[in-house]
């Protein structure tokens, strides 16, 4: 099995753990005299054993992520964690130029145009132009980091459980 593979059956058992949660939530309790849409407890035990197939998935995926390089050599867990900081930084400077320029969430902080020539002026505190280019340099490099990630997923092999074994 491919990592991509993994990643998207762990997409899906996480949703299928969230469902079961609100079935099991939805049933716990039932009106006296009535009978339960589904068993409780047999959805509990089901949702107990999707968790220990994610566990056992997430292992393989943490295992595989650790050995897994990209094409430049790149380990791929140091290209994850590049990654989160791009987009973290992304969302950050994308947010400070918005601010600094009056934009969206601007007004939430309490910044709005004058209506008057008597009120005060606001002045942007950040050059946005140069912020929204650093922005945009932060976006290209997190496409482009993410493009070489998803094709390392597609050509690494899935690590086996414990062993360190590919598939």
């Amino acid at each position: 099995m491919r990592l991509a593979e993994a990643l998207m059956e762990r997409s899906d058992l996480q949703r299928r753990i969230e469902s079961l949660r609100g079935r099991i939530q939805a049933t716990a309790r039932y009106q006296e005299g009535e009978d339960p849409a589904e068993d409780a407890a047999a959805l509990l035990a089901e949702a107990g054993d999707e968790i220990d197939r994610l566990a056992a998935l997430v292992t393989r995926i943490n295992l595989t992520n650790t050995a897994a390089r990209l094409d430049d050599g790149t380990p791929l867990t140091a290209a994850l964690a590049r990654r989160d900081a791009l987009r973290t930084r992304h969302g950050i400077l994308t947010a400070a130029a918005d601010a600094a320029s009056g934009r969206a969430g601007a007004s939430a902080a309490g910044y709005a145009p004058r209506q008057m020539r008597s009120e005060l002026r606001q002045i942007a505190a950040l050059p946005i132009r140069e912020v929204r280019d650093r922005a945009d340099d932060t976006a290209r490099e997190l496409r482009e980091l993410d493009a070489r990630i998803q094709r390392a997923n597609w050509e690494v092999e899935l690590v086996g459980e414990a062993d360190g074994t590919t598939e």
